[in-house]
């Protein structure tokens, strides 16, 4: 005798239904809401100081969504233009000569012009590695993304005592905005062969959404043997 088959009761397949349904709507509503607004910041800064003849708003019985942003990227691209010449270069510095002698305003503008010039420097590859380190104690393992070779006064510190130390960037979960920045021996990093973005989707999804094994792992199952550290490499 065969056994008959299990029914599915109504409000299961409600459920299940809505739960696919979830799955394939949320995805979308929250890219839609992020996009709408990161739109509409942008728009709410840049509107109000383009002149009403040449705002849309202004002829038209509706806002033009998204205006504001494209004369954003419009006039920064200009200014970025502008600033590789002789001439734009001499307005650049000199409104950098009037920053560096405003006290307070200067710290802050000298702070976040090195890290803008080092995430978006050309030669640079930042954050695009990901691997593993053994921490907080040992067994424990953490996901980070490398930064660079230790550099200045801390790399000379490192080199003083004989060890050969790189930056990291650990991010939380859920939310890798903030983290903390530690030194770690090369020896004892971990490199991974996945890219930084499928490293970001681990980390936000609290490990739920794996990719797809694409080379050596360094955590094995039980039984298996781990794979020995690789050297990591940092270009300059």
């Amino acid at each position: 005798m065969t056994e008959a088959p299990t029914r599915i009761s109504l409000a299961t397949r409600l459920r299940n239904n809505f739960l696919a349904g979830l799955v394939i709507c949320a995805p979308i509503a929250i890219t839609l809401w992020l996009t709408w607004s990161f739109v509409r910041w942008a728009d709410s800064w840049v509107k109000p100081y383009i002149p009403a003849r040449y705002n849309p708003d202004s002829y038209l019985n509706f806002a033009v969504p998204g205006f504001g942003l494209l004369i954003a990227l419009i006039m920064i691209t200009i200014i970025g233009f502008l600033g590789k010449n002789l001439i734009g270069r001499s307005i650049v510095n000199l409104g950098e000569q009037v920053l560096n002698r405003t006290p307070l305003v200067r710290g802050l503008y000298k702070s976040l012009k090195q890290i803008f010039e080092t995430v978006l420097k050309e030669q640079g590859t930042p954050f695009n590695k990901a691997a593993l380190i053994e921490y907080p104690s040992a067994g424990l393992w953490s996901l980070v993304f490398i930064s660079t070779d230790a550099k200045g006064e801390i790399a000379s510190k490192f080199d003083a005592m004989g060890r050969d130390m790189v930056a990291c960037f650990m991010p939380p979960t859920p939310v890798p905005t903030a983290g903390f920045l530690v030194f770690v021996q090369r020896e004892k990093i971990v490199p991974l062969d996945m890219s930084a973005e499928d490293a970001a989707k681990l980390v936000i999804s609290v490990g739920l959404v794996t990719p797809p094994e694409g080379g050596p792992v360094a955590t094995t199952r039980k039984g298996r043997k781990a794979a020995e550290p690789v050297p990591v490499v940092i270009e300059s």
